[in-house]
């Protein structure tokens, strides 16, 4: 969900760097043959991702949903050639797109693309991480959150997408909460209690909250 107006998101995508011919495609295909293309990353968030990673210069990236691959190769592109991001998903079914993606993008010798449960996945992996991205299950955003925070690096960041879940977040009276909001809107309250983080959360697309471990 968009929280401005069409010609006021066509003003900022005007005013962005623009989406290069590899990233429109990607888009193109993902509404082509992908369910649910909505979850795309897209131009804007995928820029700020990419800027984030520049300013920050992590040397490992965790991404927790890698979807068709935008995000991940946004991402990838701020690395210095000595950084890497691990990108996990489930779903082998898009397998086969998302690694001709990231060959396309030049960038496959800096990706660990891995499938399968990431609850599983995580804790086998070693070292710490600099910048973690959860674009994945809301069911478990708090599992994972609290799976990598006592593993990335002081002054590094845990960003989660969707947390202002299309406007759910902000209660109406009478309003029926349904159990991924309930979850949204507890991540969000964990996040803010949390002693060990300083965060904002900024309303780019559907939300993303940045959290940066103390």
């Amino acid at each position: 969900m968009e929280f401005i107006s069409p010609e006021l998101l066509k003003y900022c995508e005007q005013h962005t760097t623009e989406e290069d011919p590899l990233l429109k495609w990607i888009t193109r295909e993902t509404h082509a043959k992908v369910l649910m293309p909505r979850m795309i990353s897209g131009h804007l968030q995928g820029k700020t991702l990419e800027l984030f990673v520049k300013l920050l210069k992590p040397k490992t990236i965790l991404e927790i949903g890698t979807y068709t691959g935008y995000s991940g190769i946004c991402m990838a592109r701020g690395l210095n050639e000595a950084g890497k991001l691990i990108t996990l998903d489930i779903n082998d079914e898009l397998e086969t797109m998302v690694r001709n993606f990231f060959e396309k993008s030049g960038l496959s010798h800096k990706i660990d693309y891995r499938l399968g449960d990431a609850l599983k996945i995580i804790p086998s992996l070693e070292g710490n991480f600099d910048m973690v991205f959860i674009d994945a299950d809301k069911n478990n955003y708090i599992n994972y959150y609290n799976l990598v925070i006592d593993r990335v690096s002081p002054g590094g960041i845990i960003i989660a997408d969707n947390v202002l879940w299309s406007g759910k977040v902000v209660l109406k009276e009478g309003q029926k909460i349904d159990k991924d909001t309930k979850i949204i809107l507890e991540y969000n309250r964990m996040v803010q209690e949390d002693p060990r983080v300083e965060n904002v959360l900024l309303p780019i697309r559907d939300g993303l909250m940045i959290a940066r471990k103390l």
